[in-house]
């Protein structure tokens, strides 16, 4: 397992840099302050703009959670896995729903080309409910397709998944403390839930058992970045 490892006990802060423009995003890391460590990379910035960009975030001294929620056949991910596996990257996201032979091929490639990776597989976008499902044809609910796309990541040997935080609790029942549980759809009390349906604050992310939680618009959009990074850590860690 890598650095990227918490004690269950504990739960660290991810800010999502979902910014339209580079130097947006690199005067918003600055003024977030050094309290904040992990960045996330999603695939809009990084189809904008590429490797360098990730670098420009790690030499800011920035943990990197590269987003790019890979999904083909398994050849293809592992031959990306290999590319992007050289950044200087500390998470990377696959999608659960490509198959244990995608995710056994993934986590090969993870392993012969950066062993300290963390790859996450994801589950049920949170942007997502059950009618969503429903119109692909899936007549699970949003949690129990979660459940099964966790037993069948395990069973391929992943070690993290993305998911609701409403989807934890059943994870941790299910499987302990095997998986680094990563939860977007976070938002501190009073903000808006944007276009997130499954939604928890930073406080109650850590109690059901979330690993890491990612925030974006209520840092990005604040005032104060380094003042909204306090204060959801010393939510977290109260």
């Amino acid at each position: 397992m890598s650095n990227t490892t918490q004690s269950k006990n504990t739960c660290e802060l991810i800010l999502a840099l979902d910014i339209e423009e580079r130097e947006d995003a690199l005067a918003l890391l600055k003024k977030a302050g050094p309290e904040l460590k992990w960045a996330k990379i999603g695939l809009q910035m990084f189809t904008k703009y590429g490797p360098d960009y990730v670098r420009q975030i790690a030499d800011l001294g920035k943990n990197v959670f590269l987003d790019l929620k890979l999904h083909d056949i398994p050849n293809t991910v592992a031959k990306a896995i290999e590319s992007v596996g050289k950044l200087p990257i500390q998470m990377l996201t696959i999608h659960t729903c490509g198959g244990k032979e995608m995710m056994e091929w993934a986590i090969k490639a993870q392993q012969s080309v950066n062993p300290e990776l963390q790859l996450l597989g994801v589950t049920v976008l949170t942007s997502m409910d059950q009618n969503s499902l429903e119109l692909l044809g899936i007549k699970q609910s949003p949690a129990d397709r979660v459940a099964h796309l966790a037993s069948l990541a395990k069973d391929a040997g992943m070690s993290g998944l993305v998911c609701s935080t409403h989807e934890v609790k059943t994870i941790r029942e299910a499987h302990g403390d095997h998986f680094q549980l990563i939860t977007p759809g976070v938002r501190p009390a009073g903000a808006e839930a944007g276009d997130q349906k499954r939604i928890m604050t930073p406080a109650q992310a850590r109690e059901v058992g979330s690993t890491y939680i990612v925030v974006g618009r209520p840092i990005y959009g604040a005032e104060n970045p380094a003042a909204a990074v306090a204060s959801i850590k010393a939510e977290l860690e109260a």
